[in-house]
């Protein structure tokens, strides 16, 4: 793990590439989206229901305007929200995520919850694999789909193309290792969101404890660097310019295993919600 570095990738069943870390553009305006990638971030993370698809648009044109980086060179992932469930709905939301952004194509897009019914879930699925043949899509997945929704997906007759990722919220104190492990049988790279616990754990004597050992890292950075270790994919989010830098910093240092161990918390504390658990 101590050979991760801020270019790291991992390879997903569609053949795409994704960065080891994302910038969470949950709450952020088009100032943080630009600073995050000035800073490196090299994946933005939005969603519909988040509301700034035109902001984080306008920061990535922005951005590759200033730098004469090419579009290929950010991975731009956003979100479907509930009520726009079902085949029609969904084509029509995927196309106005494209015109928000001002985007040609859409490298990751993802079911943002499994709240709807089967048929809506499925029929959305088949609108996803239809949007990445016409090319407005690379990769499609899933978001807070438990082991449950995420079996009914891989078992339904009309699977094209396999969900790429499933992202949940995970971090020591929601470790969601069902989910981990059935994702990871099943070749479903995992993105951590709420990575950081939205703060609520970094006075835990444990991470101060890691945080003096490890040469004054931030709980931030020792709690990217768990994600890191766990092989998952986590996307922080920040609106301040010298975290956002900070998050970034992670790479020159490794967490010994004797102290991931201490990291082993067996709780269920989500700081968010929890569709995971929701009923098929």
């Amino acid at each position: 793990m101590s050979s991760l570095t801020l270019q790291s990738t991992l390879k997903l069943t569609s053949g795409s590439s994704i960065p080891r870390i994302g910038f969470g553009a949950y709450l952020a305006n088009e100032e943080a989206v630009y600073n995050a990638l000035n800073a490196g971030y090299r994946m933005i993370d939005t969603a519909e229901f988040y509301r700034n698809e035109v902001e984080c648009g306008s920061a990535l044109s922005r951005w590759l305007s200033e730098t004469g980086s090419k579009r290929e060179d950010v991975y731009y992932v956003t979100k479907l929200w509930n009520s726009h469930h079902g085949y029609k709905a969904t084509a029509e939301a995927i196309d106005e995520s494209l015109r928000r952004a001002n985007l040609n194509y859409i490298d990751l897009y993802l079911i943002h919850s499994p709240l709807s019914s089967r048929k809506l879930r499925l029929e959305t699925w088949k609108a996803m694999q239809d949007a990445v043949k016409a090319g407005k899509i690379k990769s499609i997945g899933v978001s807070n789909y438990g082991v449950p929704h995420l079996q009914e997906l891989l078992e339904w007759p009309q699977l094209e193309i396999k969900p790429s990722v499933n992202q949940v919220e995970v971090h020591p104190w929601l470790p969601r290792k069902d989910i981990v492990s059935f994702c990871r049988e099943n070749d479903i790279v995992v993105e951590a969101y709420s990575p950081l616990t939205r703060g609520k754990r970094f006075k835990e004597p444990v991470i101060q404890e890691l945080c003096k050992k490890y040469g004054d890292k931030t709980p931030a950075q020792i709690l990217i660097r768990w994600s890191l270790q766990q092989g998952l994919v986590p996307i922080p989010k920040s609106n301040n310019p010298e975290r956002i830098k900070a998050n970034l910093d992670v790479f020159g240092f490794s967490i010994s295993d004797e102290d991931m161990a201490k990291l082993d918390i067996k709780s269920y504390a989500p700081v968010a919600w929890d569709p995971t658990t929701s009923d098929l």
